[in-house]
């Protein structure tokens, strides 16, 4: 189908206002651009936040803890991981998307602020998102999670974080996981990353462009990193046998549909339960925009179901 008019129409302003990261001087040009956005008028409230310091393999990590509403019996808990390429936004840009994930699943939300490339390429955002994991498993009873149902969910370049922290997991013995929720993720960076039909499809004119995801992936995986690894590209693992039950949304005007879609029937075909849902008119970045567009919420609604259904039985 066409694109949503209403996606349509706010693809013009964020074309207008989202910074070309193609064509900035440096990332930190770009980060400085997204900071200065506005923010949400309102933010959904929750029950409480905190901003911690958490050790990480190379220096402490921030991380943002969100806890529901209601008494302190022990939650889900999920660990979040915000997308922007492995260069752009933090905290503060996915804390609306975290409060609405929240409430919506009656869960433990840990937000983490990993390292950003270029300044720090692969491994480092791996690195420190599967230590974070390591660290919300560890401490657990104290931030009021239930250990036997954890999960990790991320969008774009979170999601592919969330996809590797998920075979980290597997292939470290640790910690278990019972859900990975992948928004659109970054799933294949590898030599074969431009077979995808829809990156020839979508790959200009719906907000996030081939030439731009060209730019993330060179700052991500700098001089040395092979998009080949499967800690990079997800999909290039030799097996995917034994990883937690996968939710997978993909947007229908998006370059990164194909690789998502390929990947959850990759999953399945190991074995791995997984919900592929198609949001249809939708381009890149649409998910957490449910105050402007229907095709927001009704991906939402989806995600969160098979969140839920994962971690609440």
């Amino acid at each position: 189908m066409p694109i949503d008019p209403a996606a349509a129409a706010l693809i013009e302003i964020l074309d207008q206002t989202f910074p070309r990261v193609d064509t900035v001087a440096s990332a930190a040009e770009a980060r400085q651009q997204v900071k200065a956005l506005p923010g949400p008028p309102d933010l959904e409230p929750v029950g409480d936040t905190q901003d911690r310091m958490i050790p990480g393999p190379d220096g402490e990590i921030p991380v943002r803890i969100y806890h529901p509403k209601g008494d302190d019996r022990p939650r889900p808990g999920v660990v979040y991981f915000h997308g922007g390429g492995w260069v752009i936004c933090d905290l503060d840009s996915h804390d609306g998307g975290c409060r609405r994930l929240t409430n919506a699943v009656d869960a433990v939300v840990v937000s983490v602020d990993y390292r950003l490339a270029p300044e720090n390429p692969w491994p480092a955002a791996a690195d420190d998102a599967y230590a974070a994991c390591r660290w919300v498993a560890d401490h657990a009873a104290e931030l009021g999670i239930d250990p036997t149902r954890l999960a990790v969910a991320g969008d774009s370049a979170g999601g592919n974080l969330a996809a590797v922290v998920a075979q980290m997991a597997r292939d470290r013995e640790g910690p278990a996981l019972a859900h990975q929720l992948l928004v659109y993720p970054v799933i294949d960076v590898s030599a074969a990353r431009n077979d995808y039909p829809s990156k020839r499809e979508n790959g200009v004119g719906y907000f996030l462009t081939t030439a731009q995801m060209e730019w993330y992936r060179d700052q991500y995986l700098g001089e040395s990193a092979s998009g080949d690894d499967p800690y990079v590209s997800p999909i290039r693992a030799l097996s995917l046998a034994g990883l937690p039950p996968a939710c997978v949304v993909t947007a229908e005007m998006d370059p990164l549909r194909d690789e998502g879609e390929a990947y959850a029937a990759a999953l399945e075909a190991a074995g791995v339960p997984a919900t592929t849902y198609r949001a249809s008119g939708m381009f890149h970045g649409f998910f957490n925009m449910d105050a402007v567009l229907d095709g927001s919420k009704d991906a939402q609604q989806v995600a969160f179901d098979a969140v839920r259904a994962s971690l609440h039985g």
